[in-house]
């Protein structure tokens, strides 16, 4: 058997469901008087699938928490051998998991997990995400009064925009600071969570239904300043002044960055 087709093999063994291998590759392979070559081959086997479990337990603390082992491990296993590992680094190999809920369990059973496992997925990108540039509230100090009506921002990279239906982020923090586990409940009003890493810190904040519309029109959906002053226009004199409150609001987070001129 040539080297790669030997590799093909050892490849394929890992990652099949049976820990017993196949006639061509046993045959390759020399046991030894303390160990045996399916011995070997299955501490192989079961040690690769161990490691893939201990990285998405890692990926999904407040999930595994939730679940327990036996229920996790079985989720888990159920996604690996629907979602192998396919790049060099273990980083990516959580990425599908809330949508694999989705289709895994029924409906009621998935909604609240898939959200949670989304959750906890959007920490891990903001954290890996490029810095960018954020806007400087000493930046805007220094804007000229005729730009302001065109000011358009966007989102920096890091920033992850989560909706929540159900108490996902209290379950989160509940696992985070050890405190005991909330049970799952539905929002009354679901609600937009912002995640972002600022320096090496992994920062998060609920939105309240009108600050999320106006962070969405001005950093995804494209509105200058003077158009989210126009969508308050229902607070008269003080629509400006909303605005403005927001703007430094999202500046102090460190969110957003300058789009255009």
């Amino acid at each position: 058997m040539r080297l790669n087709d030997w590799q093909r093999e050892v490849e394929a063994y890992l990652l099949g469901a049976e820990p017993a291998p196949n006639p061509a590759l046993r045959a390759s392979l020399l046991g030894s008087p303390g160990l045996a070559v399916e011995q070997g081959l299955a501490i192989y086997h079961n040690a690769y699938r161990a490691r893939l479990l201990e990285a998405l337990r890692g990926d999904y603390p407040a999930l595994h928490g939730w679940l327990g082992d036996e229920e996790f491990d079985a989720l888990g296993g159920a996604y690996i051998a629907a979602h192998p590992s396919r790049h060099y680094s273990l980083r990516w190999l959580g990425d599908a998991l809330g949508s694999f809920i989705d289709a895994y369990l029924v409906p009621a059973q998935a909604a609240p997990l898939s959200e949670l496992a989304q959750l906890e997925w959007a920490f891990t990108l903001a954290f890996d995400a490029p810095a960018g540039e954020p806007l400087r509230l000493e930046q805007m100090a220094g804007l000229a009064a005729e730009a302001w009506p065109t000011l358009q921002i966007r989102l920096l990279p890091s920033v992850q925009w989560q909706v929540c239906r159900h108490n996902s982020l209290a379950i989160w923090r509940a696992h985070k600071e050890q405190g005991a586990f909330p049970g799952s409940q539905p929002l009354a009003q679901e609600e937009v969570c912002l995640i972002w890493r600022d320096q090496l810190i992994s920062r998060y904040r609920s939105l309240t239904p009108d600050e999320a519309q106006g962070l969405r029109g001005m950093a995804l959906d494209g509105w200058n300043f003077a158009e989210l002053c126009a969508q308050l226009s229902e607070l008269g004199d003080n629509a400006a002044q909303q605005a403005v409150t927001w703007l430094r609001q999202w500046l102090s987070d460190g969110i957003v960055q300058r789009h255009g001129g």
